[in-house]
């Protein structure tokens, strides 16, 4: 059974992102306390505030991602290939906002060597390899930037489960790494969680019909029960949260008028293998992202839902056996 850990992990991360004070993780393991309902597990491997400063080689592996540094990505100085920027739909509508305020996700930054480094810090793929085993596979990358809600509440995400926009299985060799970049709490949008729930099965979802419009492929699960008891993470710089692509999952609006920003990985095994989604709950998503692909790089239809993650995927340790 996956469970959630809670554990002390006090290191240096980047200069604009301090290491995880805290780790919250679903792994099995022996060792299992209630805390708040919540179910916590201590593993040996869990380091203490007392932890020895960083070796010089892992030092060597902090990245410098500062402020200027995404705004000249949001304003696209700086070329990056397969990047795709993702706008907030009602920031969107205004010619009078600057490029950057209206840019709420950077989605696949595998080439960009400084933001990928992440993805392959041993600090993070200790964790990785209890879901997947040795052999990993970054699938899908994301810095978040939840923009200052214009009142339409379009900075909300609607509760779903990853695993929804994953033609790939088995769903257990699947993780997400998600890392707060800033103090993240209810005001500006935290995660919000459904415990347990991935011991369930994959939902139908599709996009919400909320008034004020819905960003680009946030799906949500048809039928959502907004009455479900929920738990909010709310986390400090450099927090990191591991979770299963079925965890129903969202996060709410951004109250505040600064940005919320957190970077995140999906790890998979590369032993995992692709599946065909056509005439699944899946096809709506596996339709919607083709077409994105077909207009951004002037493919014909031929190409498959699986081939955009197959170019997509990178190994991060062992080796490349089906992914």
């Amino acid at each position: 059974m996956f469970l959630n850990i809670i554990g002390l992990f006090p290191l240096a991360f980047w200069s604009y992102v301090a290491w995880p004070s805290t780790i919250r993780l679903l792994l099995p393991h022996p060792i299992v306390r209630e805390i708040h309902g919540i179910t916590d597990v201590l593993t040996d491997a869990t380091p203490t505030k007392t932890a020895a400063p960083l070796e010089t080689d892992i030092a060597l592996c902090v990245c410098v991602c500062d402020r200027e540094m995404f705004e000249r990505i949001c304003r696209k100085e700086v070329k990056i290939p397969g990047l795709i920027m993702m706008r907030d739909v009602s920031n969107n509508r205004s010619e009078f906002i600057p490029d950057q305020k209206t840019v709420s996700k950077l989605q696949d930054f595998q080439e960009e060597p400084e933001l990928f480094r992440y993805c392959t810090l041993p600090q993070i793929l200790k964790y990785v390899e209890c879901f997947t085993g040795p052999n990993i596979m970054a699938m899908h990358t994301m810095l978040i930037n939840k923009p200052p809600d214009t009142g339409e509440k379009t900075s909300r995400h609607p509760m779903h489960q990853d695993l929804h926009y994953f033609p790939f299985r088995p769903a257990d060799r699947i993780v997400c790494s998600w890392t707060a970049m800033e103090r993240i709490n209810r005001q500006n949008g935290c995660l919000v969680v459904l415990p347990g729930s991935h011991q369930g099965i994959l939902k139908e979802h599709d996009y919400p019909e909320w008034e004020g419009g819905v960003n680009k492929m946030f799906h949500g699960i048809r039928d959502y029960n907004p009455n479900h008891p929920r738990v909010h993470l709310e986390m400090e710089k450099g927090d990191t949260v591991f979770f299963h692509p079925l965890l129903i999952h969202g996060s709410g609006m951004n109250k505040t008028q600064g940005f919320r920003k957190a970077i995140s990985c999906h790890y998979a095994s590369s032993e995992c293998y692709y599946i065909d989604v056509s005439g699944t709950s899946q096809e709506n998503i596996a339709l919607e992202v083709k077409g994105i692909a077909e207009r951004k790089y002037g493919l014909d239809n031929s190409i498959t839902f699986e081939d955009t993650w197959a170019v997509r995927g990178r190994l991060v340790q062992g080796d490349r056996i089906n992914m």
